[in-house]
């Protein structure tokens, strides 16, 4: 795979006519060693949130060996690639026969349920099996996520302790996971949870071997920038420390975006622009899902290949190059004025979610990657100050990106 010190010198050395995918493998290392170091428990990699071999690689080289898995596909990956890696189901609807082989042929133990049906369908897939792990998913308010999930998934508090009961007369083990939402801005929202935890323990009586504080870790965008991840850690650390459970308990928690969200941008190339429309060679059925159906704003990098910026920005929406009017990208995206065909666009914070739910819609795909050497736009780790102040942010008079556009 070609290296290269930045974007820029990729779009100059290549000129890509197809978007590129920019692998940046030392921002997933620094990631990972963050949760590894700062989290009270075990770490299972989210393996839906970026499913690449290079990714997966850079995350169990750093230290990983746990992952959240949800199919039979991301089972036979991580089974094929890391034999000592440990498996948990955690897909609250599952296949029955899908159950069977990842119990039988994969040796998975750990599974998540949300309700009796589902209990049933895994005990009974499994042969009534007797080395069960099972974690009951506890459905837990949603307020401070970007997506919520709750709706979809989780049993009801009071519904709960009924339902951790029947699991504990199948279980070898067992457990209780929420989660709290896709890209949570605010840290109390584990401590309220935690509490919900904390209630449906007196409430059934029940002793734990395993509490899953699940995903949603958030990563840093443009207008959103959440709370230090350390303050997320100490509000964990504080609430687990209430539970009535044992010393040898297990916390779990299962980052996905905070992991890898820094590991890739994407470079796409203007093709027309219209106004404030510029249109793109990626998008929504590509590699920019969240900013087409979840409004995200990711950081944006102006490059040309020859010759100089203006200095003045302006706001722009992105069109895909798909025929669907859906491929829109309302932004706004923050780049120079005068903005034109053939001028380059780095696009940060892609490493989350824009390699899975890139696809082949209209004929348009591309899996071109390279690796960069140089850090990328915005971080959660280290410089925080820079990365919120930096126009990469859409905001407006940073000597950093004038000096960019030269």
């Amino acid at each position: 795979m070609e290296k290269f010190p930045s974007a820029r010198a990729l779009a100059r050395s290549l000129a890509p006519i197809n978007p590129v995918t920019c692998l940046r493998p030392h921002a997933v290392r620094r990631a990972v060693h963050f949760f590894l170091n700062a989290f009270p428990g075990e770490i299972l990699y989210a393996v839906k949130t970026n499913p690449r071999p290079e990714v997966l690689d850079e995350v169990y080289d750093a230290g990983v060996r746990n992952f959240d898995v949800a199919s039979l596909a991301e089972i036979e990956l991580i089974a094929g690639r890391y034999p000592d890696a440990r498996m948990a189901f955690m897909n609250p609807v599952k296949n029955r026969d899908v159950i069977r082989r990842a119990y039988e042929e994969f040796r998975v133990r750990h599974f998540v349920l949300d309700s009796e049906e589902e209990l049933n369908k895994i005990v009974e897939a499994t042969g009534h099996a007797q080395d069960l792990s099972l974690l009951v998913r506890l459905a837990v308010p949603n307020h401070h996520s970007e997506l919520e999930l709750s709706s979809k998934y989780g049993v009801q508090p009071d519904a709960a302790p009924d339902l951790l009961i029947a699991a504990r007369q199948v279980a070898s083990r067992l457990g209780v996971a929420f989660h709290v939402g896709s890209q949570c801005m605010q840290p109390s929202a584990w401590g309220t949870a935690l509490h919900m935890v904390r209630d449906l323990i007196l409430k059934s009586g029940i002793i734990l071997d395993i509490v899953d504080v699940g995903g949603g870790f958030p990563s840093v965008y443009p207008y959103m920038t959440p709370p230090p991840l350390t303050d997320y850690m100490r509000e964990i650390t504080a609430a687990v420390d209430k539970l009535p459970i044992s010393e040898s308990c297990e916390i779990w928690a299962e980052p996905g975006r905070a992991l890898v969200a820094e590991g890739a941008s994407t470079l796409v190339r203007v093709e027309m622009r219209r106004g404030d429309n510029l249109y793109i060679n990626d998008g929504t059925y590509g590699s920019l899902f969240d900013a087409g159906s979840l409004n995200f704003i990711y950081p944006v990098r102006p490059i040309r290949t020859e010759g100089r910026f203006q200095k003045p920005l302006i706001g722009y929406a992105f069109y895909g190059p798909t025929c669907d009017s859906l491929d829109h990208m309302k932004g706004p995206f923050y780049l120079p004025a005068d903005m034109r065909e053939g001028d380059y666009i780095e696009i940060g914070q892609t490493g989350a979610y824009g390699c899975a739910m890139r696809t082949k819609f209209n004929g348009f795909h591309s899996d071109e990657t390279v690796v960069l050497r140089d850090e990328p736009m915005l971080t959660a780790y280290g410089d925080r100050i820079a990365a919120q102040n930096d126009t990469t942010t859409g905001l407006s008079g940073s000597a950093v990106l004038l000096e960019q556009m030269k």
